[in-house]
């Protein structure tokens, strides 16, 4: 196992390289891995922000890069991301990889989290995993409400927590309160957040650390929930 900077590079099986930034305590109860969305990466600002208020409200988190983006990093140029259905390999696979202790919840921003709740009901079945959270989930492509990605969350067995902004242009809450979809998940929606959870203070009132403070707070309760 080699760290740089924080991250952990895990040959699995399939000699596929996993790349993990960790935050939050190695003796945490359970951990909650996270994959990016579409077009940026595991330490972008939304998702540093998520993971660091996550870790220190006593979660360990651990983020990792799908192999096209992580592939950026190495000069091989600018790949476009994948059908989301075909990383379901590589989201399996950094599981593996990971091999948490304690309780594991699963999830990500946006395409993320859209791929681990396609992974999640096996993994939840065999008792590999306790939850999915998704931030921000992409329920359809921006400007195209008619293009759904729900038929799989239509009867999702396993424990879901959407963390969604009410105005968020893959979904917002006037959008999604309409949509079809299995009483396992349960939402929280923050007031004029966007796509990364953030609001317009002067015209919500609330702050994106105000917004933070009430995801930490949820999660955690939600977490306490799922892993009696």
């Amino acid at each position: 196992m080699l760290q740089i900077d924080g991250r952990f590079a895990i040959e699995d099986e399939r000699q596929l390289v996993t790349m993990f930034l960790f935050d939050g305590s190695d003796t945490a109860s359970h951990t909650i891995l996270l994959a990016h969305g579409a077009g940026a990466p595991m330490d972008s600002a939304s998702m540093t922000k998520s993971a660091q208020a996550l870790a220190a409200s006593g979660s360990r988190v651990a983020r990792f890069e799908f192999g096209y983006m992580a592939s950026r990093r190495t000069g091989e140029g600018r790949k476009p991301p994948p059908r989301a259905d075909t990383l379901r390999g590589e989201y399996l696979a950094a599981i593996d990889a990971l091999a948490a202790e304690g309780s594991l919840v699963i999830g990500g921003k946006s395409m993320g989290g859209r791929v681990a709740s396609m992974v999640a009901d096996d993994l939840h079945a065999s008792g590999s995993i306790a939850g999915l959270l998704c931030l921000g989930y992409p329920f359809h492509p921006p400007a195209k409400p008619d293009q759904l990605r729900t038929a799989h969350l239509v009867d999702l067995k396993t424990p879901a927590l959407i963390v969604q902004g009410t105005r968020d242009q893959f979904g917002s809450r006037d959008e999604v309160t309409g949509y079809r979809l299995s009483e396992n998940i349960e939402f929280l929606w923050l007031e004029d957040g966007d796509h990364d959870l953030k609001p317009r203070k002067t015209i919500s009132g609330f702050s994106e650390a105000d917004h933070m403070t009430t995801l930490t707070k949820a999660v955690s309760e939600w977490i306490g929930r799922i892993s009696r």
